[in-house]
């Protein structure tokens, strides 16, 4: 039997993505009490993903695709800390998101709803989150986008 969520991702038109393996020395999440402490994820997908600087070749839509895939995968990270169960997420609390940006790029709130509007989209009410964004000098492999993220589970 599908899920909640699983069918709110079907009706989305959204396929989590296998969650990225770790690209250094640490862990994708943690499962604290009733937390999940997921990683910060890139702007990565199957077809290798967004980097570059906002304010330089990327604008602002494309930051916010950047911003969305970060979301996809936290979700599969969480899908994964759930044992496979995204009805076990009963809000998203906080995510913290970076943008790679050049010194005089400002909309930086703007390109994070990308992943904030993915979790409202997926969760509902219970997708509205505390959020940190800004703007960094350089991410990690040049991506666009980073974001963490807190999530209460069952």
């Amino acid at each position: 039997m599908t899920g909640r969520i699983e069918a709110r991702l079907q009706e989305l038109g959204v396929t989590l993505p296998t969650p990225p393996a770790p690209v250094a020395s640490y862990v994708p999440f943690q499962v604290v009490g009733n937390l999940v402490h997921v990683s910060g994820q890139v702007s990565v997908d199957a077809s290798g993903g967004i980097k570059g600087k906002l304010g330089d070749a990327i604008e602002v839509e494309q930051g916010q695709a950047a911003a969305r895939l970060c979301g996809l995968n936290l979700l599969a990270q969480v899908r994964a800390a759930c044992g496979g169960n995204l009805d076990r997420v009963k809000r998203v609390i906080k995510l913290n998101g970076f943008v790679n940006v050049t010194p005089d790029f400002d909309p930086i709130p703007q390109v994070m709803n990308g992943c904030s509007d993915l979790m409202v989209s997926v969760f509902g009410d219970a997708g509205k989150h505390a959020r940190s964004a800004v703007g960094m000098a350089n991410l990690p492999l040049n991506y666009a986008v980073e974001v963490d993220g807190i999530f209460e589970i069952e």
